[in-house]
């Protein structure tokens, strides 16, 4: 990243979505040079596949399908389909977000239905403090859903998942999850300005 271009630098910050939430955290507790990170409705133990990392694996969290629901228009809810990641034999699945030098924002989604966004969130400040960190600011959305695009972006409550190839149900409401975006948006330029910058007050962008 330092070696873009387009990459200011000295410092880096990561913003990943979804499953690149989790790849966010990995880089951010792995690697060095990672000043900032904004986690937007990420789970915070490893998701779909093993992780190596030089001569360490992180397995996957892991599944169980049958627990997916079908909404009245034929989606797939899959919110109640993944392990509790506090759960003993679940626990190799967690990233050591401890280890990050950096603090943490998590953008979360109340009615996020792919994931429980919320409850990874509260995971994360509970390990951060019990590690003597500092807490992280997480940021709660209400009636807003699991894709939480930049403001302007229709409001995606449904799409073919990429990985199913199936037809998955998201949640928002689509007023409450585009004034969400919106604001997002906004806390996310004023929390990297300020650990990338070092800016305590910020411009608002105009998009």
């Amino acid at each position: 990243l330092l070696s873009h271009f387009q990459v200011k630098g000295p410092n880096v910050g990561l913003l990943g979505f979804s499953k690149g939430g989790d790849l966010c955290l990995s880089m951010a507790s792995f690697l060095k040079g990672i000043t900032a990170t904004v986690l937007i409705n990420a789970c915070v133990a490893n998701t779909i596949a093993p992780l190596y990392y030089k001569d360490m694996i992180i397995p996957d969290l892991g599944n169980e399908l049958s627990k997916q629901k079908i909404t009245e228009s034929g989606l797939l809810n899959l919110v109640d389909i993944w392990k509790n990641p506090l759960e003993e034999h679940n626990h190799r699945s967690l990233i050591p977000l401890e280890k990050a030098q950096g603090p943490f924002l998590f953008i979360v989604g109340l009615d996020d239905h792919n994931w429980k966004s919320e409850f990874y969130a509260h995971i994360a400040s509970e390990r951060l403090q019990a590690h003597g960190k500092n807490k992280p600011q997480i940021i709660f959305y209400p009636e807003t859903g699991h894709c939480i695009d930049p403001p302007y972006f229709p409001p995606s409550t449904a799409s073919v998942h990429a990985i199913l190839g199936e037809a998955v149900f998201y949640g928002g409401e689509p007023r409450a999850h585009s004034r969400a975006q919106e604001d997002a948006w906004q806390q996310i330029q004023i929390f990297f300005q300020k650990y990338l910058n070092g800016k305590k007050s910020v411009q608002h962008s105009k998009i």
